[in-house]
């Protein structure tokens, strides 16, 4: 005989914006906790981690040595504090080495311009390239681009459309007329369809047309990836198999687009040197504190460590691999006999799919099977001010109980939403919840992290917050603290799922999705 529950679902958010005396002082009251919030706020090696992560090892792109000298660091730096390391050899990568990239304008006059090499971009000899630069024209079909394709051996190609302005839609708003600021909008959307169209007629697709450049006989790609903020631009990866790609700040493209616009012929000579390093193993750094109860059950921290290369990978996700750092420092100095083993994963290869923790649920089913919960941190600088239940029904009742026991100076900020959705994707959390366990995102205020920082050059050291960044360390290591110190591993149920209003279908749990292991034709 079945019986039939009708759960009723509901969406709950919950804020701690009330301040009571009395629950302040119930939390003060666990020398636990008072002792992680002292040490984090005394004793805190935020400051020197970042130093040696950021200006010392630099930004962390999968197959780089500067990526395997941080995995190196990690776990030395973890033996220095008595926690057991390793590094997880889980895949492959292309192995490849940034070097110097320095872009001068010859003609019409000599100019320094502002640029990097893309990932994984193809070397230029010592000596560098110099050549004219030039633009596809407007097009009306594939025989037009194909006749213009004959004209660009030996020249420099401008691969990205035109920015009319350099400065951000919030000042347009602030200072131009009405009437200005919804022309110049009208004018970029023009643009932009007409780039868009005219990349259409060529026949390719934005990810196929680099190989006709090359085959062309083009010595070198120049693109502008603009993140909507004055001096930042997005760095990826090159999409060229033997000549250079290189991105160039907003300025300085727009100089050039211009230049070749009007028929001045701008020749610029470019030196990016890169060198190959063949396959290389790929790894993700993990440490341990052994629990003495149930040594066999886990609460696992969780930040990818590898980086984009344009700046220092200091807000992806620099900041969220600090606070495990941190959070693992102060637990083995202030609770180094937890209940269940505290693991922290520094996942590798995350920007490419989170191949890393992906490849770490499918080698260690045994450890995922009884993990009681994962923080995950990932998305900037900021103080962590959002918390989804992922769709685990019970969530609310022991995310409340352990957020209970934070500071209210730091858990009045944070909105909860249960029981949420189950996540697919965006970061390392995502690869333990499509598992069924409980796995969260401590997800962090802005700070303009989409336009200013994120992937962009501009993700350096001087964007840190660091009193957000101690309270991200606070909150995690009193999250561990808490579901260590659970009698049983929590609920793992899962909600009734909602219809999908795109599809009219009821939405599916996110399902396992297997690693990328072999990177070795990255580009």
């Amino acid at each position: 005989m079945k019986k039939i529950f009708i759960i009723a679902i509901f969406s709950v958010i919950f804020s701690y914006s009330q301040s009571r005396s009395s629950s302040s002082q119930n939390k003060i009251e666990n020398p636990i906790i008072s002792s992680i919030v002292d040490e984090a706020t005394n004793n805190s090696q935020l400051e020197n981690l970042a130093h040696e992560l950021f200006d010392v090892i630099g930004p962390r792109l999968v197959g780089t040595p500067q990526m395997q000298k941080a995995h190196e660091w990690a776990v030395a730096l973890y033996d220095s504090w008595g926690i057991e390391a390793y590094n997880h050899e889980w895949g492959k990568w292309r192995g490849w080495e940034r070097g110097i990239t320095h872009i001068d304008m010859i003609k019409p006059r000599l100019s320094t311009l502002t640029g990097r090499q893309l990932a994984w971009s193809p070397s230029t000899k010592k000596r560098g390239i110099t050549a004219e630069v030039t633009i596809m024209p407007d097009i009306n079909n594939k025989n037009d681009f194909e006749k213009w394709l004959k004209t660009i051996k030996g020249k420099f190609v401008l691969v990205s459309r035109y920015q009319p302005t350099g400065r951000t839609d919030s000042n347009w708003k602030e200072y131009a007329l009405e009437e200005s600021f919804e022309k110049m909008k009208n004018d970029r959307e023009e643009i932009s369809r007409k780039w868009y169209n005219n990349l259409r007629l060529t026949g390719y697709g934005y990810r196929d047309i680099n190989k006709a450049y090359e085959d062309a006989g083009a010595v070198g790609l120049i693109s502008s990836y603009w993140s909507r903020v004055p001096g930042s631009n997005k760095v990826f990866n090159a999409r060229t198999e033997k000549i250079p790609n290189i991105d160039v700040n907003l300025e300085d493209y727009g100089a050039l687009y211009r230049l070749v616009k009007n028929g001045k012929k701008p020749v610029i000579k470019v030196v990016s040197i890169s060198k190959e390093h063949g396959d290389v193993p790929t790894f993700n750094t993990i440490a341990q504190i052994k629990g003495v109860e149930k040594p066999n059950e886990y609460v696992i921290l969780s930040a990818h460590f590898d980086s984009w290369d344009g700046g220092q990978g200091t807000t992806d996700n620099g900041t969220g691999t600090l606070v495990m750092l941190e959070a693992m420092r102060i637990l083995k100095k202030i609770y180094p006999n937890p209940k269940r083993t505290i693991l922290v994963g520094h996942w590798g290869s995350e920007e490419q799919g989170l191949n890393g923790s992906r490849a770490f649920v499918e080698d260690f089913p045994e450890i995922v099977k009884n993990t009681q919960a994962v923080f995950n941190q990932d998305n900037g600088t900021g103080r962590v001010v959002s918390l989804s239940g992922q769709g685990f029904l019970y969530s609310y009742e022991f995310l409340t109980n352990w957020l209970y026991s934070v500071p209210n100076n730091i858990s009045k900020h944070i909105k909860t939403d249960f029981p949420g959705l189950p996540s697919s994707g965006g970061s390392d959390y995502a690869s333990f919840v499509s598992a069924g366990i409980p796995a969260f995102s401590l997800s962090s205020l802005s700070w303009d992290y989409g336009n200013f920082t994120w992937h962009t050059n501009l993700d350096t050291y001087d964007k840190i917050v660091f009193d957000d960044v101690r309270s991200n360390v606070i909150l995690t290591a009193i999250l561990a603290y808490k579901a260590s110190e659970e009698d049983e591993l929590v609920s793992r149920e899962k909600r009734v799922m909602p219809i999908n209003p795109r599809t009219g279908r009821v939405r599916d749990w996110p399902s396992i999705r297997k690693p990328n292991r072999d990177g070795t034709s990255a580009k």
